[in-house]
């Protein structure tokens, strides 16, 4: 299927919605208890990756912005993008070149936040691949996710002179990392903060012991120069020019960030709080992940949480220009009206910071995490 075709019926298909009301039920909130009921989708399952919204509600953080809020959990046939647009959502979370797509095809969404200021993308390969760079890639099978999370592999190939439809061959790939561990393919999809774990908690059957660091060669997109931004909160378009809703979302993004500075500060604690909520993988791996997507976060010279205008440009300039296996880009052309603000967002810092909640944690030092075999 041709990737703008994908795009097309993602943004038309329903979606199952885990633990939420019906859509007029979001769309017409009423106060209950004195509190602004909210619901945020979800862009995957419960994991770290989302621990700063899910320690904002276990911490109270949004409770103390007169908000209760509902966090909808994600999955494979879930596009938080559309469930938002449809109005069975207040916010999503969902990475910026795909929500940019669904826009592009109707979806009425604005950017209000951007939570990862690099990208968690790598491509993986066994060392002795002899894959040390996306040039090396040709004619060799490449697997990828597919769903949107491609953009960044395909832009690489093409700043390499590869073209995707050609000179590789590309290889659907399951949400693990099973086809590279069992030499299906070359080299794997894999995030940082999750399958690359997944790999160091295997067992190298040529040792008996966990395979290391220096087994694999990775490309990392921020390094070789295709990142996209990633997990961004968008909000709908429309309701933003209600005041009530403005309101909402200035509050949100408070809550929201304060919880991020907490999974920052405390990262074990917010460890137990996904692992509590029921996260698919276990204690070790999840504190992995945590640790990881802090570094995707902090420090944050600007502030967390503000969205930088020459990374949102330079992410649209990519979805513009690179090219899919069938010919096809990303955007056909320069997002229209108002496709992201920091407005909401720098009212949020400024609450925060009067309040004395550290946003930009210059002191942020990543901690050394030691993984066990199946991430126990």
């Amino acid at each position: 299927m041709r990737l703008r075709s994908m795009m097309a019926v993602l943004l038309a298909a329903g979606v199952a919605l885990t633990g939420c009301g019906t859509a007029d039920q979001a769309a017409a909130p009423t106060a209950s208890g004195g509190l602004t009921p909210v619901k945020l989708q979800l862009q995957w399952f419960v994991q770290a990756q989302f621990g700063g919204f899910l320690a904002a509600v276990d911490q109270g953080f949004y409770r103390e912005q007169g908000l209760d809020v509902t966090i909808l959990e994600g999955g494979v046939d879930i596009v938080p993008q559309t469930v938002l647009a449809q109005g069975q959502a207040d916010y999503a979370v969902a990475w910026v070149p795909k929500a940019l797509a669904s826009r592009e095809q109707g979806a009425g969404i604005t950017q209000v936040a951007q939570v990862f200021q690099k990208s968690g993308t790598y491509q993986v390969s066994f060392a002795s691949s002899g894959i040390a760079s996306p040039a090396d890639l040709r004619g060799k099978k490449v697997g990828n996710w597919g769903f949107g999370n491609e953009f960044e592999l395909f832009a690489a190939m093409t700043k390499a002179g590869l073209d995707p439809g050609r000179d590789v061959t590309l290889v659907q790939q399951q949400f693990d990392m099973q086809a590279l561990l069992s030499g299906d393919i070359d080299a794997a999809q894999a995030m940082s903060y999750n399958e690359y774990a997944q790999l160091l908690e295997a067992v190298n059957p040529a040792t008996g012991k966990l395979y290391q660091p220096s087994d694999f060669t990775v490309l990392d997109w921020n390094t070789v120069g295709t990142a996209m931004l990633q997990d961004a909160i968008w909000a709908n378009s429309d309701k933003l020019a209600d005041p009530t809703y403005q309101d909402t979302t200035v509050k949100f993004l408070a809550g929201t960030l304060k919880g991020w500075a907490f999974c920052r500060d405390n990262a074990s604690t917010c460890r137990d709080i996904v692992v509590a909520k029921g996260s698919k993988l276990g204690a070790g791996h999840q504190l992995w992940q945590m640790n990881e997507v802090n570094k995707l976060i902090w420090p944050s010279a600007s502030s967390a949480g503000l969205i930088d205008e020459a990374a949102w440009k330079a992410t649209v300039d990519l979805a513009r220009t690179t090219k899919n296996q069938d010919g096809q880009t990303v955007l056909t052309k320069q997002p229209e009206g108002e496709a992201f603000t920091n407005d909401f967002v720098r009212k949020a810092l400024d609450s925060l910071t009067a309040a004395g909640t550290d946003v930009k944690g210059a002191g942020f030092a990543p901690a050394t995490v030691t993984l066990s075999e199946g991430g126990a």
